[in-house]
């Protein structure tokens, strides 16, 4: 038996991976179903899974048929089996990665166990996403989970439920829809409208948990799956195992699942270099990501094919852009010299009033390790671009206050504001402090409508 103890690093945002094989089976033994907490980031859904007794993070992925492993730490360790070499294949212009496959893994989910599991472990350095995410994550699971239990996802109260098929009754609730499903080479589809310019078109699309945008459409102008009145804009769109994916991105004005409707939904096309269209299941028009799943609580049944679904609080939520074009990422920690006040030991009376104490106070400072962010993706047409910000700029401060007690979520929310609002950045570049000053802008413009 060949074992391998490996120290990997990476993660991804938005992934499809094409290849089959043979899989192990998910148990619950003494309970119908099974409540497991998750992270929320980036619209993507983060959980906990033990993969031979070590404890990582996953985002659950509709989108992949196996799992795969990228971005342990280089103190992490993890004892695999029977491994061999082999090539996934996923969004980007970039081809082919070479992963090591690896057989009879014992999986974790709350108390679902898979004790015979198949894993894929991804080795480019390059590749990690957590940095981009601003939480740890090590890898993503689909198929797997969603095969053997009907899925309860709850976004409002950040967890899912693992429930037995055999057990499981849906919801009888008006307030409930559910709608089929088609299972095709193990991943979820569901058809939907969308509606443009008045016109309404139906589509199908990959339910992909693991996107974080709301809608991507593979642009198609026989189909009339394209931007309209050339308003949209150039942008980076997420990064998959293959690399970066860019595209357009632009607005349609409704999105129609069963008899409920969405008005002036984000919408991204991403470009054809980026998507092996002969890999695509022939009847796909694009996915429905994260950033409209979830407005809705739901329940996905892969044995009945079937969804269960209905809204809740982010229902009504607009969809915004990153009107300042900054994509920032984790770069690391840096140490920062931090001012501590600290109270002296010895009180003492005062003379007029001796019921009252006066503490001495003396100042002090400590070394900290702090994070620090770093600007990855810059959009040209922006303001901030305009301001004199680069790729490469490290992040000290936002609007006066410094980034390193900011959580990477934080920041975020500030530079996906709305039109109009002033962001003042200071940075570093090449050891000197820098300050700039721009004004939130519409990210789309109109551009010179293509051929």
């Amino acid at each position: 038996m060949k074992r391998s103890c490996l120290h990997l690093l990476v993660l991804q945002i938005c992934v499809n991976v094409w290849f089959i094989g043979a899989q192990g089976q998910f148990f619950l033994k003494e309970k119908v179903s099974q409540k497991i907490n998750f992270e929320f980031a980036a619209n993507l859904i983060v959980v906990p899974v033990e993969i031979n007794g070590i404890e990582l993070s996953f985002v659950l992925d509709t989108g992949v048929s196996k799992p795969i492993l990228f971005n342990l730490s280089p103190n992490d360790s993890i004892d695999l089996k029977n491994t061999k070499t082999f090539y996934l294949h996923g969004l980007g212009a970039d081809g082919k990665i070479e992963a090591l496959k690896s057989t009879y893994n014992r999986f974790k989910i709350g108390d679902a166990i898979g004790s015979s599991q198949d894993l894929y472990v991804v080795f480019d350095a390059d590749i990690n996403f957590t940095s981009r995410l601003g939480v740890a994550v090590h890898g993503i699971i689909g198929f797997d989970v969603f095969k053997d239990f009907v899925v309860e996802i709850n976004y409002n109260s950040k967890y899912i439920r693992l429930h037995k098929p055999e057990f499981f009754k849906p919801k009888a609730s008006k307030r409930w829809q559910t709608i089929p499903i088609e299972i095709y080479d193990k991943r979820p589809y569901l058809d939907a409208k969308i509606n443009q310019n008045g016109t309404e078109k139906k589509v199908k699309l990959l339910i992909d948990t693991g996107s974080s945008d709301a809608l991507w459409l593979f642009e198609d102008k026989a189909k009339g799956l394209q931007t309209y009145d050339s308003l949209f804009f150039r942008d980076y769109l997420g990064k998959g195992l293959s690399g970066s994916v860019y595209g357009k991105r632009s607005k349609i004005n409704k999105f129609l699942l069963s008899d409920t409707h969405l008005d002036n939904v984000n919408v991204a096309y991403p470009d054809s270099a980026s998507v092996d269209i002969t890999k695509v299941y022939k009847d796909r028009n694009g996915s429905v990501g994260g950033d409209i799943l979830k407005r809705f609580n739901m329940y996905i049944d892969y044995t009945n094919k079937k969804m269960h679904f209905k809204k809740n609080s982010y229902f009504k939520k607009p969809f915004v852009y990153n009107n300042s074009g900054i994509v920032l990422e984790y770069n690391g920690s840096m140490f920062v010299n931090e001012r501590v006040e600290l109270p002296s030991t010895d009180g003492y009376s005062d003379t007029y009033n001796p019921n009252v104490v006066k503490i001495d106070v003396s100042i002090s400072h400590r070394m900290l390790l702090k994070p620090m962010y770093r600007i990855v993706e810059l959009r040209q047409s922006s303001n901030a671009y305009a301001s004199g910000l680069r790729v490469g700029d490290i992040v000290l401060g936002i609007n006066g206050k410094e980034v390193y007690n900011m959580k990477l979520n934080q920041i975020n929310e500030i530079l996906f504001g709305e039109t109009g609002k002033l962001v003042r950045l200071k940075v570093e570049r090449y050891g000197a402090v820098k300050n700039y000053r721009f004004k939130l802008d519409n990210a789309l413009k109109r551009n010179k409508p293509s051929n």
